[in-house]
Formats: structure tokens, C-alpha cells, sequence
């Protein structure tokens, strides 16, 4: 019945919001062709006269307009009716209400924020006019330290109150109540490290009991073992298949100890050293390495033929790497590609406290020499994975 064509579709729930408008939109502007002439009480083909049958159009008319009315009436109640229970508009109103509710904490935030600014500047102008309530520089830096410990710290209704007091009452009032205040302060800052201190502290022992207590956790760890853990870490870095049993392979094959890891293990054990200084662990390294020399005997030898330009100049004891110069060095070597002139020179000069000579030995020996390791305990894993198989 409808004059208008592409009549809107129903919907439903995840149907957008102008679709949902535009379909109730239509039905309460409904355009019907039915004029209901068929519904005719009289027909004027009777009538006896002209002026008759005027008469009768003139009431048929009528008939078809209140009929036509009363059909847009039912209409648009049966739209207000399904717009009420329809369930997109109930979630765009439960939005819309969410946006206001949202916007309405906005304002009044920034009115907090605005506040609290007025008044945390309020403070320090009210200690600027009393000097800090000192006539030493020292105490009065102190003094301006703290009171922006108390900006910092203290609420709004706090900070109207101390205002209120400093500037309603003398000096010495005044900074009874100013010191009380960062007497408080302090002790809740006092305390809130305390507690933070405790939870660390209990986050490392239960580490510990994760990484060391029951199973295979239980095994002992060496410095040597945790030596040659954090050597596998940085041989292998995140990205290599199957890292984790590659490590523990690699452990397994160069352990001098013949305890037997698995991933696991040493997942739990990578994990706890993590969480330790960058100094503790530089010390496992040096421990380890003292140990190497004393079985080892490192000495500087020697030899008839003509050393390279890396080799020159005269043997010296070797430091180890510390995890800050190997990443200097690894930096420096993608700032300085191979085609830079005087490439080592400036390599040399990224990583303080080292040669030319120690960086190029570190490239070109050592780094050489723990791929060709990491590549063979890659392979030693794949031919276990396919013996298995």
C-alpha cells in the first residue's frame, strides 16, 4: 500500500543506528495509496439529481478521510509500540546514557583538577609570603621540597583546610600545622615503602619455592651451571625454535656437573635471574672466569708469526664482556655498517673502556664461535626430535 518504494528492512540487534531510525522514520511517515472508496455507504450513480450526488461525494469524502486516519492512527501506535521494545534502541539509549554519564565525570574532574590546582598554588604563595618560615637558604629549600610533597600528595579538601589555616592564623600557627602535615605525610610514605619492600620480598620467596622446591625444581644449581645458563640465554635469544629445550640440550651437553635439566627447569631458573641486580650477575660471570684461569692456566703466548692488525700491539689480560658493552657493541655495529670508513675506530669509540683490537677479537672470534656452537646444539636437538620420532 505504501506510494514510497524499497520499503526498510527489520534489523536487528547489531544493525546501525541511522538503519534503525530511518526504518521507524518511515513507518510513523507512512505514504498509503488506499482511499478506501470501496468502503462507500452511498453510491451517487442513485442519486436524482446533480445536487444530490454532490452531496454524496461531499460525505464520501469525509468517510475516507476519518477512515483513511483511523488506519495511520494504528499504524503509528503499532510504530511506538515496537520503537519502546526495540532492543537496538534500548542499547543506543544505554550508550548514549554511558557517553553522558562519562562526560558528566569528565566535568567534574576537570573542576577537581581546577581546583586543586587553585589551592596547591594557594599553598605556595600562603609559604612563599612567610619565607618557608625560615631565614636559612638550606631549611627553606628543604622546606619548599616538602611542600611540594604535600601538592603532590595531599586531596582536596586537605589542601583547602591547611590553606585555610595558614591564612587565618599567625606564623607560628601556621607552621605547627604545616609541619604536622608533612609529618603525616611523611609517615604514610614511610610506611607504603615498607610494604612495598614486604611484597617484594615475598614475590622472592615464592620464586624461590616455584623454581627450587619439590621435582625436578630441587636440583642443584653451580656457578658453574649458572654460568653456562646465562651463556645459552644469549647464545640463543627469543625467536629460536624450540629455545627452551635447545638450552636445556646445550646445558646438558657442556654441564660439567651431569645433572640433567630440562625446559622446565631452566624456564624456572631463567626467571629467578631475571629478578637479580645486573651486578649480581656480573659477578657470576667473574667467579666463573676466575675459576676457568685457575684450571686453565690463561696466558698470553707468543707467537713466530706476523699478527694482523686486530692482534697488535701487546698481550693484556682479558676482561670479561659485561651485558652493558656486548649491547654498546651490538648498537654500534648496526650504527656502523661495513662501509663505513674507520668502522672499528668509532665501534671503539661506542663502547667505552675497549680497543679496536677487544672489538674486533669479540666480532670476528668469539661472537663466530658461539653461532657455530648455537647452530650445533640446534642440530643436536633436531636429530633428538627425529630420533624420538
Amino acid at each position: 500500500w505504501s506510494n514510497k518504494k524499497n520499503v526498510p528492512k527489520l534489523g536487528d540487534r547489531n544493525s546501525s543506528f541511522e538503519d534503525v531510525d530511518a526504518f521507524y522514520s518511515f513507518w510513523y511517515n507512512f505514504d498509503s495509496w488506499r482511499e478506501f472508496s470501496y468502503l462507500d455507504e452511498e453510491e451517487k450513480e442513485k442519486a436524482e439529481c446533480r445536487d444530490e450526488r454532490r452531496w454524496i461525494e461531499k460525505q464520501n469524502r469525509a468517510t475516507r478521510a476519518q477512515r483513511k486516519k483511523e488506519e495511520m492512527n494504528r499504524i503509528r501506535t503499532l510504530q511506538r509500540q515496537a520503537e519502546l521494545e526495540a532492543a537496538r534502541l534500548a542499547k543506543e539509549k544505554e550508550e548514549e546514557e554511558v557517553r553522558q554519564q562519562a562526560l558528566l565525570a569528565k566535568k567534574e574532574k576537570d573542576i577537581q583538577k581546577k581546583a586543586i590546582k587553585k589551592e596547591r598554588q594557594k599553598l605556595r604563595n600562603s609559604c612563599k609570603t612567610w619565607n618557608h618560615f625560615s631565614d636559612n637558604e638550606a631549611e627553606r629549600v628543604k622546606m619548599m621540597e616538602e611542600v611540594e610533597k604535600l601538592c603532590d600528595r595531599l586531596e582536596l579538601a586537605s589542601l583547602q583546610c591547611l590553606n585555610e589555616t595558614l591564612t587565618s592564623s599567625t606564623k607560628e600557627v601556621g607552621k605547627a600545622a604545616l609541619e604536622k602535615q608533612i609529618e603525616e605525610i611523611n609517615e604514610q610514605i614511610r610506611k607504603e615503602k615498607e610494604e612495598a619492600e614486604a611484597r617484594m620480598r615475598q614475590a622472592s620467596k615464592n620464586a624461590e619455592k616455584s623454581t627450587g622446591g619439590g621435582g625436578n625444581g630441587s636440583k642443584h644449581w653451580s656457578e658453574d651451571d649458572l654460568q653456562l645458563l646465562i651463556k645459552a640465554v644469549n647464545l640463543f635469544p627469543a625467536g629460536t625454535n624450540s629455545r627452551w629445550e635447545v638450552i636445556a640440550n646445550y646445558m646438558n651437553i657442556h654441564s660439567s656437573s651431569g645433572v640433567k635439566r630440562t625446559a622446565k627447569d631452566v624456564i624456572g631458573k631463567a626467571k629467578s635471574l631475571q629478578k637479580l641486580d645486573p651486578h649480581q650477575k656480573d659477578d657470576i660471570n667473574k667467579k666463573a672466569f676466575d675459576k676457568f684461569k685457575k684450571e686453565h692456566g690463561v696466558v698470553c703466548q707468543a707467537d713466530n708469526a706476523t699478527p694482523s692488525e686486530r692482534f697488535e700491539g701487546p698481550c693484556t689480560d682479558f676482561t670479561p664482556w659485561t651485558t652493558e658493552e656486548q649491547k654498546l657493541l651490538e648498537q654500534a655495529l648496526k650504527t656502523y655498517p661495513v662501509n663505513t670508513p674507520e668502522r672499528w675506530e668509532k665501534i671503539a669509540e661506542a663502547v667505552p673502556g675497549r680497543t679496536k683490537k677487544d672489538c674486533m677479537k669479540r666480532y670476528k672470534v668469539e661472537l663466530v664461535e658461539m653461532v657455530k656452537a648455537k647452530k650445533a646444539a640446534q642440530e643436536q636437538v633436531l636429530n633428538a626430535s627425529r630420533g624420538k620420532k
